[in-house]
């Protein structure tokens, strides 16, 4: 691999109003703004929930680009131009307004950003020259009272998708350089137990047919990432397929490789550190458009289509975060009257009627050790999910809840409800009678 990644330090969303997505993290989500950076050009706010922090970037003017859809190629060539860093390049209009970031001038609400900490950022990005990625912003270095940082910015494989690179092990402050810390003593934040996120559990792109190959490969040989499987019957070449009742998806996983010498973790308050894994999902032609398809359509490339936090107790944060407004999939109803779903769901200490106020799903883990089948309900591994409504004007970007009481996977039982219920929203609500890549007339569940 060309570059070895410490851990996952946040995650970055361009957005046309600023103030409208801070009010949907704050209110509804319960995050927390603790640093901000405010100059002539832009507005960056930093939101904190847990180990999970989202870099908020208002867009410094309104961007009147329309992508074809034909451009839907997974290098996203059709953004070269947009970007100023073309050719690795140094712009430095770009990295005045958006420290520690691009501006993608995407023409709509985005997130584009994963940022990753590495131990050497020059020798890192050097690697990845030679491999020949496209750098954004060259490695540079900014400083405050409390020490430097040093950050470079690489265009990845997927759509607008970048990662910024970044070497803080000569700082001593809470956040970056450049930020104004609002909350002063938000190193270790007091766990909220009504509604206890934790930390990120896993990034979702949507992309074209036929390019998981491809992403996986890039992300294999740059960063050290392997393949995760899904399911214990998962086809290696083919993923797991998702071909029934008018929904065709192909999901295939990745996990940064935890043989090797570094690997992703995050600063989590618990003693045993989780990775994040990425997903990618593309449609399959036989079936008809569905929401891989609308994403890649309303958001003009391939991208971040949803983000899934990890909570210690879904149901109270469901509860709490509906109470302050949030939407949520819900899954068909014949979900919870399934046949030994009802004793699945109480055999793990839950009541089929509280996860279905708010679509929760919960599906048992397959692989359990055989000491284990007969052990208490505790001690059986389980999962449990739930998707809201998107958080953006447009159809695209959603987060997730996800629970694991053991299971590391995403539980075959629950992928096929949570992506019917995303189909069934954007059927019957909307109708299905947009055509692909024109603008939206309904706004969705706003946040």
């Amino acid at each position: 691999m060309a570059a070895y990644l410490s851990r996952l330090h946040h995650i970055s969303l361009h957005v046309s109003n600023a103030e409208k997505i801070a009010n949907a993290l704050v209110r509804k989500f319960k995050f927390k703004l603790f640093a901000t950076r405010v100059t002539d050009g832009s507005n960056q706010l930093a939101f904190r929930k847990g180990a999970a922090v989202f870099v908020v970037n208002e867009k410094p003017n309104q961007c009147s680009v329309r992508l074809d859809e034909e451009h839907h190629d997974i290098t996203g060539k059709c953004f070269s131009d947009l970007y100023s860093g073309n050719g690795g390049k140094y712009n430095q209009y770009n990295s005045a307004n958006f420290l520690y970031d691009v501006s993608p001038h995407h023409s709509v609400d985005t997130v584009s950003n994963v940022c990753f900490e590495v131990e050497d950022v020059e020798r890192s990005s050097r690697a990845l020259r030679h491999q020949g990625c496209t750098f954004l912003v060259p490695p540079t270095t900014v400083q405050d009272e409390n020490g430097l940082v040093t950050y470079s910015v690489v265009k990845s494989i997927v759509g607008n998708v970048c990662h910024t690179l970044i070497d803080r092990s000569k700082y001593e402050g809470i956040f970056l350089p450049g930020f104004d810390v609002t909350e002063k003593d938000c190193s270790l934040p007091e766990e909220d137990m009504s509604c206890p996120i934790t930390h990120f559990d896993h990034i979702t792109y949507a992309c074209p047919r036929k390019t998981t190959h491809q992403v996986m490969g890039w992300y294999e040989k740059l960063f050290g990432f392997q393949r995760f499987f899904i399911d214990s019957n998962e086809d290696v070449e083919e993923g797991l397929v998702i071909d029934q009742e008018g929904i065709g998806l192909r999901l295939t996983a990745m996990e940064y490789w935890k043989c090797s010498k570094a690997g992703i973790v995050l600063p989590s308050v618990e003693k045993k550190e989780p990775d994040c894994k990425f997903v990618i999902a593309e449609s399959l032609p036989e079936q008809g458009r569905n929401q891989v398809d609308t994403f890649l359509a309303q958001h003009r490339a391939p991208g971040i289509q949803h983000i899934g936090l990890y909570t210690k107790n879904i149901v109270s944060t469901a509860h709490v975060l509906a109470e302050a407004g949030v939407q949520f999939f819900s899954p068909p109803p014949t979900y919870y009257t399934e046949v030994g779903k009802q004793q699945e769901i109480e055999e793990a200490g839950h009541s089929p009627q509280m996860l279905a106020q708010h679509g929760i799903l919960l599906d048992a883990d397959l692989h359990q050790d055989p000491l284990s089948q007969t052990a208490s309900s505790e001690n059986k591994r389980y999962l449990l999910q739930v998707f809201t409504k998107p958080i953006f004007a447009e159809d695209t970007f959603f987060l997730e809840l996800i629970e694991r009481r053991g299971a590391t996977g995403f539980g075959e039982g629950n992928i096929r409800a949570l992506w019917r219920s995303v189909q069934a929203y954007m059927e019957n609500e909307r109708g299905g009678s947009q055509e692909e890549g024109s603008p939206k007339t309904v706004k969705t569940a706003q946040c």
